[in-house]
């Protein structure tokens, strides 16, 4: 096992160590990051070889970038001898290969007089290969960590690391701009932010070839994240007009062209999620969602809140044919609690997902009285993450359940309705002033 160094982003810190997790199990790697800590963007992680560094950290989100660690020190000339230390043995290895120096900082940062003589002062290391600025065959990264105290500008880290680059991760490689919401063909008031899709589709490890499933897809925001990875993504919504669009250049399928995603996309429905059209044995391999919590839009599915008098209406006759029959009836919809949502959508996983398949979807809590028996839970289900995105005074949390077989031995509980909670858009457009119990 060797040591490398993991530098991340400083963005959804209690995310990193669940993204970097399930990929790793991806791909089937061990990985033990028990030891991360939220508050800092350095880790140092064991791996067999520099590919599994690879495989690891180049669909990151979360993460910056992975280096094979040479070296660590409070000094300069603390790292400099644990340079010597713990690598002189790789020196002959890459002697002859052209390379280049890096910097990164962390709260702080050299000049370039200062960089070029730190540089310079790893001569030891007797490289003959010749310095390549544009296409190294290696690149050395010095990354230090410095202190800030009150308002004075840090001038001296407190921590230096020489690593080799290995693999920057897709963050470092532009991602989060290409695929920022302001330059997307096709938004609405639901679409989901950017980043946290693509965080979402690398913890429900959605994969090449694998199937990924919306049920409230909207504006597409997590079928273009799961396109993104090569997963192969299908999408359901109540509401035609947003599976429509505002044009033929304005929809969903714009939004892959645009990303010159249009090969993996499947298709969507207009579908009631609780009475969904899709075949009793078709195999979804991950979904991925936000169910519609009532906070832009009320929850609604079909039915009708008086059903005598819907009754009624299916006598009614246009043209000969009875209208509820024509193709451009549009059923009536009723209010729906999300609670009920929520059990459905957990029995619909636990029946069409595989065995290791993940459902991951977002949930709104109330910050004053959040309990962690809210969530809801099904027997065939393991909850492995509540990932929490706090706000004012509620919050949204991702979890990620994954299916397992008969040996499980889970429970069925329906949270919110076991503790009354519901009409979530209700306590939110009134300040959450009023508990819901």
């Amino acid at each position: 096992m060797k040591d490398y160094l993991i530098y991340f982003a400083q963005a959804y810190p209690n995310f990193r160590r669940p993204e970097l997790e399930s990929l790793a199990d991806l791909y089937n790697i061990p990985l033990d990051l028990s030891h991360h800590d939220e508050s800092n963007p350095f880790l140092i992680v064991q791996l067999e070889n520099d590919d599994q560094a690879r495989k690891i950290m180049e669909r990151s989100v979360l993460s910056k970038g992975i280096y094979e660690l040479w070296g660590h020190g409070k000094t300069v000339e603390e790292l400099q001898e644990n340079v010597k230390q713990i690598s002189s043995d790789k020196f002959e290895i890459f002697k002859e290969n052209s390379f280049r120096f890096n910097f990164i900082g962390y709260k702080g940062s050299r000049s370039n007089r200062q960089k070029v003589k730190l540089i310079e002062s790893f001569s030891f290391m007797a490289f003959t290969g010749h310095v390549s600025m544009n296409n190294p065959d290696e690149i050395y990264t010095i990354l230090e960590e410095y202190e800030v105290t009150g308002s004075e500008k840090a001038t001296t880290p407190i921590n230096l690391w020489l690593g080799r680059q290995i693999q920057l991760s897709a963050r470092t490689e532009n991602i989060l701009d290409k695929y920022d919401l302001r330059t997307r063909k096709y938004i609405g008031t639901t679409s989901f932010d950017a980043e946290l899709s693509l965080v979402s589709c690398n913890i429900g490890q959605v994969a090449p070839g694998k199937i990924t499933y919306d049920p409230f897809a909207g504006t597409g925001s997590f079928l273009v994240a799961a396109a993104n990875y090569g997963g192969l993504p299908m999408g359901s919504d109540i509401d035609v007009r947003m599976l429509k669009g505002k044009s033929d250049d304005c929809n969903i399928q714009a939004n892959f062209k645009q990303y010159n995603t249009s090969l993996y996309f499947i298709d969507i429905m207009t579908m009631d999620f609780t009475n969904n059209a899709l075949r009793s044995d078709f195999v979804i391999d991950t979904i991925v969602c936000d169910p519609p919590y009532g906070i832009r839009e009320g929850l609604r599915v079909c039915g009708a809140k008086n059903a005598e008098k819907a009754a009624g209406r299916e006598h009614v006759v246009i043209d000969g044919e009875k209208a509820h029959l024509r193709r451009d009836f549009i059923p009536p919809k009723k209010p729906y609690e999300l609670a009920n949502l929520l059990d459905d959508l957990l029995t619909f996983a636990a029946d069409r997902l595989p065995l290791d398949g993940r459902l991951a979807f977002w949930m709104p809590t109330a910050n004053d009285d959040f309990e962690i028996n809210q969530i809801p839970q099904h027997k065939n289900l393991q909850l492995i993450y509540n990932l929490e995105q706090e706000f004012n005074k509620w919050s949204r949390r991702l979890l990620v359940y994954v299916k397992r077989d008969e040996s499980y031995a889970g429970e069925t509980s329906n949270g919110l309705k076991a503790h009354h909670i519901k009409n979530f858009r209700e306590r939110y457009f009134n300040g959450f002033n009023e508990k819901s119990r």
